[in-house]
């Protein structure tokens, strides 16, 4: 595993060391750091593939059309 040296803000730091000592999740920053890139590039590939469904033109509902159709169909 590749090994970094980073430099956090003070208050990054803090949020760091309050989740790791208070949600307990963690052993560490590494695992939580870790963990946040990887949601992190979850997040970047589902927006990527959302985006060019967008562009598709597979449908002309906007996004807020989508969105109301969705929550009434779980209903």
């Amino acid at each position: 595993m590749a090994r970094q040296s980073i430099s956090l803000t003070e208050k990054n730091d803090l949020w760091l060391r309050n989740h790791i000592e208070n949600v307990g999740d963690y052993a560490n920053k590494s695992e939580l750091v870790n963990d946040l890139i990887r949601r992190a590039r979850r997040a970047e590939a589902i927006n990527s593939k959302l985006l060019k469904s967008e562009k598709s033109g597979f449908t002309n509902q906007s996004s807020d059309e989508i969105l109301t159709e969705f929550k009434l169909n779980v209903k």
